[in-house]
């Protein structure tokens, strides 16, 4: 083993029930984009389902496609599209589609003739995020063009939705303006007719902090995954969530070096006494950042330690002191939950000047991920 990403299926499935007991009747979207924030889409899309996820949530139509290939059957909303995308497969695959403007419903509209079916669609409002959705000034134009292609057969107008820009910050003035802007969008729609499904616009933080943003369905993303997405307000542990990810590899190699001896390229540290250095075989390529050279930090021989040098696209090192017990196979973790004393992704964040949500993204597949609590 030189490296692996543990992947704690029953703490995702717990994290799901969390979430599920403090939404009440709103259901849950397990958000599964980017390969499940790093943990593999597949395994924990079945694992969120089995927790009582209602719904997954994609990026890409190509997520959504390979979920269904792998045997789900259960509502997928898929919400990044660019013209020319998979449009007619993904109604014919049953896959909920955002339309955020005007030409995305007309491919909607073209693809639904070619495949002889009615799509799904979630009508996205521009709220103050500034990214994908409709804008207010459009948004009439648009409600009245999907209900004209309802009308037509073509599409079924199932979610309108939005989403939060500042929900990790409780109290930003943003959040109320966009909580009010989304219920304006949602009458406008529904006064000209749209008896949505789904009226959704909570992620993680807002899920965790702000009971009023509920609606019919809350997206969990972060928070499926066990990290806290308001970690200057709560930790994990205090949201009631298990982190699913713990990021561990084998020493690679011991040695001792002299005083002043430098380590790694550029040689931006350089030992301060005579010690000894281990090497773990995990680099930038791996997802390790290297903005935390000489900052972040690991557990290993029972102890908390700081890598020295920069991060190279292979490897690390740490400085190790006078302790000779650690040897070449010894396990390191770079974090986890942080019940045994190992730092956590929060911590790497912190170290590496980012947020959690990159650090288990960016894990690459050369580290092989294992699954516990499969079922």
């Amino acid at each position: 083993m030189r490296a692996e990403a543990r992947i704690d299926l029953d703490a995702l499935r717990h994290n799901v029930a969390a979430v599920r007991d403090r939404v009440g009747s709103a259901q849950v979207m397990a958000v599964v984009k980017a390969d499940a924030y790093g943990h593999g889409m597949v395994q924990c899309a079945r694992a969120a389902r089995q927790a009582g996820a209602a719904w997954l949530g994609t990026a890409l139509p190509t997520e959504a496609l390979e979920l269904r290939r792998t045997g789900d059957t259960g509502r997928v909303l898929s919400w990044l599209w660019v013209p020319g995308d998979p449009f007619a497969e993904a109604i014919a695959a049953d896959v909920d589609i955002s339309v955020s403007g005007l030409w995305a419903l007309a491919e909607v509209e073209e693809a639904a003739r070619a495949t002889g079916r009615t799509a799904r669609v979630h009508l996205k409002a521009d709220t103050g995020l500034g990214r994908n959705g409709c804008q207010p000034h459009d948004w009439e134009a648009l409600v009245e063009a999907a209900l004209k292609a309802q009308a037509d057969g073509l599409v079924q107008v199932v979610g309108l939705w939005s989403h939060f820009a500042c929900a990790d910050e409780p109290g930003h003035p943003s959040i109320a303006l966009q909580l009010a802007a989304f219920r304006d969008a949602v009458a406008v729609a529904e006064q000209r007719g749209v008896t949505p499904e789904v009226r959704h616009m909570a992620n993680s933080p807002a899920t965790l902090t702000l009971p009023e943003s509920h609606f019919d369905l809350v997206r969990s993303g972060l928070a499926t995954y066990g990290v806290s997405p308001v970690p200057d307000l709560h930790s994990s542990a205090e949201l009631g969530l298990r982190p699913v990810m713990t990021l561990v590899a084998s020493v690679a190699s011991v040695k001792r070096v002299p005083e002043g001896h430098g380590v790694s390229y550029g040689h931006t540290w350089h030992a301060d006494r005579d010690t000894a250095l281990a090497l773990v075989p995990l680099g930038y390529a791996d997802g390790v950042p290297r903005h935390a050279s000489s900052a972040g930090p690991v557990l290993v021989g029972g102890a908390r330690r700081t890598l020295v040098g920069r991060v190279a696209m292979d490897q690390f090192v740490v400085d190790l002191g006078d302790d000779e017990s650690v040897a070449p196979g010894d396990e390191v973790v770079l974090f986890g939950p942080g019940d045994g004393g190992e730092p956590t992704a929060e911590d790497w964040a912190q170290a590496a000047g980012t947020i959690a949500y990159e650090i288990v993204t960016r894990i690459g597949s050369r580290v092989p991920r294992v699954y516990l609590g499969a079922r």
